[in-house]
């Protein structure tokens, strides 16, 4: 059953950014752009353009107290004797000379990111115009120092044309809602661009009128079907083009593991929401379109029947004290870690902290995780919090304050709580609850090894009275 209404409001309540947000960005923007054009930057500018996911209107609420990012382009013309690198760097000394804007800044390989405290990041990066070439532009690679070729207004078109021709504003819809799931469920990793350019692949011209996409449900369903279609014959992975500049890759931002796994429940999802389509009774689809969308979706409905049952019984089944079956891997995997209960995070086999809390303990501490083949690679691909993982390689545990900030080295020291549940690790005695210092600076390197639902948890000490000052939300490592 479509449940057209029910959707349409779940978009407009959860999915969709709210108007007051979209109007606190565009003011930001405004005085962000006037406050670079005064200033010593060097270039002389020439435009802002819009890029991303707020160009292309598929831009989506956070989750989950996550952020909602805006790109910003800055095109400049050429300045005699700078490298790539050097337009970031002064970008960066710009803002961070400003007291409005020196708090927030953080500066990356392309772009300059200002962060607010209320969810909402603005990255801005130089789009340097004609250096070599009459018409051609280039992004900045600081880390590289080179400058690498961009058409962001060709790739704007391609996707309003795919707009076009799916009809409805089908295109941005079911953008917006596979990007919503994809951030829900956290069960693979995909950056917004590839993702967007992977759905834009599945609409052509000829679509346009047809009954594919005749309201949102169904232009959900015919997206996900041709793109499990489309995945299901390719199980290496491909490459995904630039629809604007063949030269670069989109996939290139997978690694081969992260592709079977975007694969793998790309597939499980289009079956879910095939049989949520499928439902005969309404409070039957209710449940089925809950599965895929979460709790919020229909949340005035007091039916739960199919999926409240399940999560009930999966509930149950962790409250019991079964962290180390195998069955809580595929209970995770199914629903994510919302249904891990919080008497979880006190598994038996714990230490508990040795420091004397402060005065005041900080939450916002705040881990993230990079996978890499090895030790020693090159090659690391940001993993999200509960995503599931083979068994091989391992992961690089950094921790930020409110995602910006470093932790002060000079003030403060971190230690990592490292907890292996699962009957394997167990069973080999290294199902371990203790504490461990950083493997480099303040990052701590942990291997993947034993199936289980595993956690990372950072611990920050005041050097000068050994305090503890600051502890982290753990951060699940599910391994399948």
């Amino acid at each position: 059953m479509k449940l057209v209404d029910e959707l349409k409001k779940f978009m407009n309540e959860t999915v969709n950014l709210n108007q007051t947000r979209i109007v606190l960005l565009e003011s930001r923007v405004e005085t962000m752009k006037t406050y670079l054009s005064g200033s010593d930057w060097g270039p002389s500018i020439s435009m802002f353009l819009e890029q991303g996911s707020w160009a292309h209107d598929t831009i989506i609420r956070p989750v989950d107290g996550g952020e909602f990012d805006a790109d910003l382009l800055v095109k400049v013309r050429p300045v005699d004797g700078w490298s790539a690198a050097q337009y970031v760097k002064e970008l960066g000394r710009v803002f961070r000379e400003s007291s409005r804007y020196k708090h927030k800044v953080q500066v990356y390989d392309f772009c300059v990111t200002i962060t607010y405290a209320d969810e909402c990041k603005i990255d801005i990066a130089p789009l340097v115009m004609n250096r070599e070439e009459q018409g051609k532009l280039e992004v900045c690679d600081k880390r590289e120092d080179v400058f690498r070729e961009s058409r962001p207004v060709e790739y704007t078109d391609w996707i309003r044309n795919k707009n076009r021709y799916s009809g409805n504003n089908s295109f941005r819809k079911a953008t917006r809602l596979i990007k919503y799931i994809r951030d829900i469920k956290k069960r693979f990793s995909c950056q917004s661009v590839l993702l967007t350019t992977l759905i834009g692949h599945q609409i052509e011209w000829w679509d346009k009128d047809t009954g594919a996409f005749s309201d949102t449900p169904t232009a959900l369903q015919t997206v996900m079907a041709r793109l499990d279609d489309w995945l299901q014959e390719r199980p290496e992975k491909p490459e995904v083009p630039n629809p604007a500049l063949n030269t670069e890759n989109f996939a290139e931002l997978w690694n081969d593991t992260q592709y079977a796994n975007f694969r793998n429940f790309v597939h499980k999802y289009r079956g879910w929401i095939d049989e949520a389509m499928a439902a005969v009774t309404r409070e039957d689809s209710i449940a089925k379109w809950r599965r895929v969308f979460g709790d919020e979706f229909a949340k005035a409905e007091l039916a739960r029947k199919s999926e409240a049952m399940e999560v009930a019984t999966a509930r149950t089944f962790l409250r019991a004290g079964a962290a180390h079956l195998d069955g809580l891997v595929k209970i995770v995997v199914d629903y994510g870690i919302s249904v891990i209960p919080a008497a979880f995070r006190n598994i038996p086999h714990q230490q508990q902290p040795r420091w004397i809390p402060a005065e005041r303990i900080f939450s916002n501490v705040v881990i993230s995780a990079r996978y890499g083949r090895a030790r020693s690679g090159v090659r690391l691909h940001p993993v999200q919090n509960g995503e599931a993982l083979p068994p091989r390689g391992g992961l690089w545990f950094d921790v930020r304050i409110e995602k910006v900030a470093s932790v002060p080295a000079a003030d403060c020291y971190v230690r990592w709580r490292i907890t292996n549940t699962g009957g394997v690790a167990i069973a080999l005695k290294k199902g371990r609850g203790g504490f461990y210092s950083p493997t480099e600076g303040i990052r701590r390197w942990e291997p993947l090894e034993f199936r289980g639902v595993h956690m990372a948890e950072a611990f920050v000490v005041r050097r000068s009275d050994d305090r503890l000052v600051g502890i982290s939300q753990p951060f699940h490592v599910v391994i399948q």
